[in-house]
């Protein structure tokens, strides 16, 4: 009699294992392979899914033993909804079930607590496909235009049938073209970035814990963290979030950037203390007090007080000189929240976490992470493990 499957634990969706899901699916090729690298699994493992909806729940669910012999999970960012963090007493049953490996869809891993699987002999990875790269660079240099050229004032404006503003236009923007570009974290994100910003003009500085090998600098520059803040005209923040990284830029950081610096993060929301970062860049009214404040979730009127706060601003000199004159965010201390501060403020460009955000990156990442389940299910090890756990038996 052979051996029962191992069982494989999917958190999250595979949203592109499915060709037909959906039009624009249909006509993308690279749908296919995603779908046809999810079915042969079926060969090697059974797919279970939790029926918890919540972390207590999903605790609950791991002691009753409905999880033992899980040999590997595929989780999503957005699992975390229904495990929690994965961490403490999860990581331990998980490990007492039979769990030795974690692949995770995702560049960023915050969520999962890396000692604590390592202790437990669980082994992490995460997704590194070049797609994931350049889709983030791209999108970090979508920011970064659009918080140099003070677009999103304008948007505001032209939605609020005041065009460029009424009676003031919006302040005039800046080209990237000369300006200094210093990106924290030089990994393939960084670099990607780098090489754009580069093609438009920019001289890119960067600082990392360990200086790059220079035929991996592109041009770029390596300083200290210290140079970088203080000659930046652009910080991008293109870090990891770990104890070391979280809460890393605040109020003593932005005080030591250059005078109307614009900041850029499609890293983690956790390395900026936000609220700092918004007595920075808007200091004339506190979050509570700001016009703006009551009212952006309903947006016909939020749009309205837009002309209004823009008149209002356009006659205070302390906003053209504070610390930060623009950002550029897609990730937030405590996603989904924003604080209300950098949404009632005209001159910060916001998206909701859209790093990734293509049918073909997703693909490719769901790609990535499924070939992680392979490989721990017919080799014993993961092909991208994490960092922290290069070498790990």
């Amino acid at each position: 009699m052979s051996e029962p499957k191992p069982r494989v634990l999917l958190l999250g969706d595979i949203d592109h294992h499915n060709v037909g899901s959906s039009p624009l699916t249909i006509e993308c090729a690279n749908s296919a392979p995603a779908r046809s690298a999810y079915d042969s699994l079926s060969s090697l493992a059974h797919f279970i899914t939790p029926k918890s909806t919540n972390p207590a729940d999903f605790l609950q669910e791991c002691q009753s033993g409905a999880f033992n012999g899980t040999k590997a999970i595929y989780r999503t960012f957005g699992s975390v909804s229904i495990t929690g963090r994965i961490e403490g007493e999860v990581v331990k049953t998980l490990a007492e079930s039979g769990v030795r490996f974690i692949a995770h869809n995702g560049a960023g891993y915050d969520q999962i607590d890396i000692p604590t699987c390592t202790a437990h002999k669980i082994h992490v990875s995460n997704t590194a496909p070049p797609a994931l790269a350049a889709a983030t660079a791209d999108t970090a240099l979508f920011l970064l235009l659009a918080a140099l050229r003070n677009f999103n004032s304008s948007i505001l404006s032209l939605r609020a049938g005041a065009w460029r503003g009424d009676p003031r236009p919006a302040p005039l923007g800046h080209d990237p073209s000369g300006k200094t570009l210093g990106i924290l974290g030089m990994g393939g994100i960084g670099r990607n970035l780098a090489s754009k910003a580069a093609a438009l003009g920019m001289t890119v500085t960067y600082h990392n814990r360990r200086r790059l090998p220079p035929a991996d600098e592109g041009g770029a520059r390596y300083v200290d963290f210290e140079t970088l803040l203080a000659r930046s005209d652009v910080v991008s923040l293109n870090l990891p979030l770990n104890e070391s990284t979280r809460g890393m830029i605040g109020k003593t950081e932005f005080a030591k950037m250059k005078k109307g610096a614009v900041v850029v993060n499609t890293a983690r929301g956790g390395v900026v203390n936000e609220a700092a970062l918004v007595e920075s860049v808007y200091p004339l009214f506190p979050p509570s007090s700001s016009p703006f404040a009551f009212s952006w979730g309903r947006t016909r009127l939020a749009l309205c007080m837009y002309v209004y706060t823009n008149i209002l601003f356009s006659t205070h000199s302390a906003l053209n000189t504070s610390q930060i004159s623009s950002c550029g965010l897609d990730v937030y201390e405590n996603e989904p929240e924003v604080h209300p501060g950098l949404v009632a403020n005209p001159k910060v460009m916001l998206l909701p976490h859209m790093g990734t955000w293509t049918v073909e990156t997703q693909t490719e990442m769901e790609l990535w992470t499924i070939a992680n389940v392979r490989s721990a299910l017919e080799n014993g090890k993961l092909t991208s493990p994490v960092a922290e756990q290069e070498g790990m038996i």
